[in-house]
């Protein structure tokens, strides 16, 4: 990550040197140990870049100093060029005179090139020396976790926002509106660099989103907060007013320090900026918890409604490095007193880059838990100072390298995608956005439909079985094979109805409830068709409803004649009387016409779906054949009434 950034939110030195003479740049030909002081001085300054450039001639030489090689290589561990680090490492460890705090750094940088088994036999090595030091055992148990997390991987698929990301440091993306805003050091027409990095200054940039392509069109955003000698960014939006707060190195003078060794010094820490939208530029005001002059405050986050304010800090009461803080919006508007989040998230490293999703969950890197190498992404849930213990999110969301700045866009039972950065091995420059998505792997809901004889349970081969939705809609149709059976894939949280027809049976429908499984599941389901086999059998057409004293054909009922329109079509021999009961409820004549009446209507129905006429029979019985003791005068409830409200088939011919 930008090394400005990880570099505990805390110093970034500049120093005036007295009667010390050498050039950071051209390397000017002075004495060989006014190179070695000066590239320790700039080293001490934290201009990492500056002082790698200056070792570089120093160890090119038949025999370097052991000195000059391992202060080169912290050089490029502490602005996370990690592959040169390991190189000059490599060197190193195999000096005689080579420091204890090399061999340790060589085993971590191991770690951060992912080179875990190689990191964890030079660990336990140091193990035996330094027994049951915890920073040792705690980097073997994440070089043991890394190992399991990399063969058991989550299934996110990472994208390199490519059209955005360059050469430098690209990181802190944060969509917002069909566009997005993140901090980059790509800006080139600046005419300083930051001595800690040799890049340009962190600058904020807005990239517009271009449909399903992803990214387009990176440009330096014209603000006034862009307008600045320091590091600007990252940002977070305030969702309720649309402020900008702006994590940047505090300007202005600071006051002067001394080591004692010739050397002055001071400190410019980071700060939080607030700016706010005003006609065409923006006004900007103080974080009122801003303290340059003593600590850092930096990567603000907001909960969803924008009352709590999430950000990182060094400030005194925290639990080690920079701890995650949080302020909550008072009555007035104003920002209440920083709260620590609590040790459940703060460690004795350091936590950064706090962001929210929802009301309850919080995402933040840290150094200090048990992590692959690096900074790792971290999720915790709860809220104010309760939260359950930090999940780290695996590989690959993370790796042996860093990993900031996530931000989680979306999060359903199919899936979730969302940003982060990374300055992981493979990508194209220092730290780079990546875009990550992770779909659920679809269940396989599974329906075996068995089709039977309903009399002598023998399978029934090459009966048609179809699948249908709830608008009796064809979903699929097969035929079951020689042991009766059939599979269909169904859809997670949806019902079907399940036809089965064959020639010489009676169509049969089941309803099939929606499933609702969690993991790959068969259900399993049969049809009982019963033949058609004797002249005067008769049987309930059931759920054929009229509307009162109507005899239209309702869509429920339509459904149901629908079956009978196939089992007619399947046995072109069929004929069929159709007939309409009431209950003993109104007059004898009356039930007699009103039932005529439904009858005649069911057969004209099955006529317009092209059935012969002459193979249908309507006949109205009103209340002449009750299947109940539910006749004139006596008391019955509505269940009896309702059994005696049917429509009937009989079999006239086969």
């Amino acid at each position: 990550m930008n090394v400005f950034m990880k570099n505990q939110l805390t110093y970034y030195k500049t120093t005036v040197t007295a009667g010390l003479l050498f050039c950071i740049s051209g390397i000017c030909a002075q004495e060989l140990p006014n190179r070695q002081q000066g590239a320790a001085i700039l080293y001490e300054q934290m201009e990492y870049a500056r002082a790698a450039e200056v070792l570089e001639p120093l160890v090119d030489r038949k025999r370097p100093r052991t000195e000059d090689m391992e202060l080169l290589a912290k050089s490029h561990l502490q602005i996370n060029r990690y592959d040169r680090a390991l190189n000059w490492y490599t060197r190193v460890v195999q000096q005689a005179d080579v420091s204890p705090v090399s061999l340790e750094e060589y085993a971590t940088v191991l770690q951060l090139n992912g080179r875990y088994d190689e990191a964890k036999d030079h660990y336990t090595q140091l193990l035996q020396s330094r027994t049951s030091d915890p920073s040792i055992v705690k980097a073997i148990e994440g070089v043991d976790s890394a190992m399991v997390w990399m063969q058991h991987p989550t299934g996110h698929q990472l994208t390199n926002l490519k059209a955005i990301n360059s050469a430098s440091s690209d990181f802190g993306f944060r969509p917002q509106a069909g566009a997005a805003i993140y901090a980059t050091e790509a800006d080139h027409s600046q005419s300083d660099v930051a001595g800690m990095t040799g890049k340009p200054y962190l600058r904020l940039f807005e990239v517009q989103q271009d449909g399903d392509q992803g990214w387009r069109d990176p440009q330096l955003m014209t603000g006034s907060f862009n307008r600045f000698d320091y590091h600007v960014g990252p940002v977070a939006v305030r969702p309720s007013d649309q402020a900008m707060y702006i994590t940047r190195t505090a300007g202005g003078r600071l006051s002067a320090k001394s080591k004692g060794d010739g050397v002055k010094w001071s400190t410019r820490n980071l700060e939080i900026k607030i700016y706010k939208k005003e006609g065409l530029d923006w006004v900007a005001s103080d974080f009122p918890y801003n303290k340059v002059d003593q600590y850092s405050v930096g990567h603000a986050a907001f909960s969803p409604d924008g009352n709590i304010l999430y950000f990182s800090s060094d400030m005194p009461g925290g639990k080690g490095g920079a701890d995650i803080w949080y302020c909550q919006k008072q009555d007035d508007g104003s920002w209440g007193v920083p709260r620590n989040a609590g040790e459940q998230i703060n460690s004795s490293g350091n936590e950064l880059f706090p962001s929210t999703y929802g009301t309850d969950t919080l995402f933040f890197s840290s150094d200090g838990h048990v992590g692959m190498g690096g900074l790792d992404v971290f999720r915790v849930v709860g809220s104010g100072v309760q939260f359950s213990a930090p999940v780290n999110l695996g590989f690959p969301l993370n790796s042996s390298a860093d990993d900031f700045a996530f931000v989680l866009e979306e999060f359903n039972e199919d899936g979730n995608q969302g940003y982060l950065a990374s300055n992981r091995i493979g990508g194209m420059g220092s730290d780079d956005v990546y875009h990550f998505a992770y779909s659920k792997p679809k269940i396989q809901i599974t329906l075996e439909v068995e089709a039977r004889d309903k009399k002598t349970g023998e399978h029934l081969s090459g009966a048609a079985v179809t699948l249908l939705d709830k608008q009796a809609q064809t979903v699929a149709k097969a035929f079951t094979d020689p042991q009766g059976r059939i599979r269909f894939s169904l859809e997670k949280n949806t019902p079907y109805d399940i036809q089965g027809e064959q020639k010489g049976y009676h169509l049969d429908r089941v309803s099939q409830p929606a499933v609702r499984a969690l993991r790959d599941t068969t259900v399993y389901l049969r049809l009982d068709l019963q033949p058609i086999s004797t002249v005067g059998e008769r049987f309930v057409l059931d759920d054929i409803f009229y509307d009162f004293d109507k005899h239209h054909i309702r869509p429920d009922a339509a459904l149901v004649l629908d079956q009978l329109v196939s089992t007619l079509r399947s046995n072109p021999s069929l004929a069929i009387e159709l007939s309409s009961h009431t209950d003993s409820r109104g007059s004898d004549a009356y039930n007699m016409r009103l039932s005529q009446r439904r009858a005649q209507a069911a057969v004209d129905y099955l006529v317009r779906s092209g059935i012969a006429r002459e193979r249908m029979v309507a006949k109205g019985y009103g209340e002449s054949r009750l299947v109940n003791r539910c006749s004139d005068g006596l008391s019955c409830n509505e269940v009896e009434h309702q059994a005696n409200r049917r429509t009937e088939i009989e079999v006239l011919r086969y």
